[in-house]
């Protein structure tokens, strides 16, 4: 059940986290992004995120405790949403020294 748990957590954590990078891009905007803040780059990067939650779900084996794997899927979820509501990603670019998005 760890292994569920654990796995869908992260999945949560990339789900969430390809949303706004996935928007932005195909909005044609920039975002921070480890790879470069061109919206190219973060619609790739978002739906490379989604790839990975898929993959982590399905590692999980979700169906074998599937309100275990719930529950840690919507916590991963919450906390990356709490994390870019409150302009994480633009925190962590200034902290680490990459170029913050163009306005």
């Amino acid at each position: 059940m760890i292994h569920a748990i654990a796995l869908a957590l992260l999945a949560g954590l990339m789900g969430l986290n390809g949303v706004p990078h996935f928007v932005t891009g195909i909005t044609g905007r920039e975002f921070p992004n480890l790879t470069g803040n061109s919206a190219t780059n973060n619609a790739v990067g978002g739906l490379a995120a989604f790839a990975i939650a898929g993959a982590l779900l399905t590692l999980a084996q979700v169906s074998t405790h599937p309100w275990a794997a719930l529950i840690a899927g919507t916590f991963g979820a919450v906390l990356m949403t709490v994390f870019h509501a409150r302009r994480g990603a633009y925190w962590l670019s200034a902290r680490f020294g990459r170029p913050l998005p163009h306005a």
